[in-house]
């Protein structure tokens, strides 16, 4: 008897730890932007999002440009990229929230949404690059970031749709087909 109680109880348990799993969207977490304020991804709802881990001092930095060429294109009710600074390759990302958004700027203009520098893997990985890159969090796919400017697709539901690798350019015909698309 006291084993099914025990076992009742694990099952109540691990259901439970399930269905708030099952649960968890984009919009179920916290960021700060760039500038230190916080950033309500809840406020994208209706939006597919294109994110972006980045880096200052990649090979694939000149993807800054067409990053900024894609959101002018497409930005506005329908779609929005956020991009993520980050240092978990080689040191490519080494300065502090207030050099990356001046070198983003100066540079590239970039007018996209940037979010403060995090971790996009590891053990201090940031919780919404968890969700990310564990199918167990997102329910769709495992998708270990490989590099600089991988890029994650969400759905105007907060859904995770697909990943596109580091090289590819965010002008492919895959990402925007996916921003025409009606799904």
């Amino acid at each position: 008897m006291k084993k099914n109680i025990i076992l009742i109880a694990l099952l109540v348990i691990t259901s439970s730890v399930f269905a708030q799993t099952q649960n968890k969207n984009f919009y179920s977490f916290n960021i700060k932007t760039i500038s230190g304020e916080k950033f309500d991804l809840s406020s994208l709802k209706g939006k597919k999002v294109l994110v972006v881990n980045t880096a200052s001092k990649c090979g694939l930095t000149p993807q800054y440009k067409q990053l900024e060429e894609l959101f002018k294109m497409y930005g506005g009710p329908r779609f929005a990229i956020i991009g993520f600074p980050a240092n978990n390759f080689m040191s490519q990302e080494p300065g502090t929230n207030e050099e990356i958004k001046a070198f983003c700027e100066k540079n590239y203009g970039v007018t996209f949404q940037m979010m403060e520098k995090i971790s996009v893997k590891g053990d201090d990985i940031h919780p919404l690059y968890k969700w990310l890159t564990s199918k167990s969090e997102n329910g769709v796919l495992d998708a270990e970031i490989k590099w600089n400017f991988q890029k994650f697709m969400i759905d105007e539901n907060g859904n995770l749709i697909d990943v596109v690798s580091p090289k590819e350019s965010p002008m492919s015909e895959k990402i925007i087909n996916w921003i025409k698309s009606g799904k």
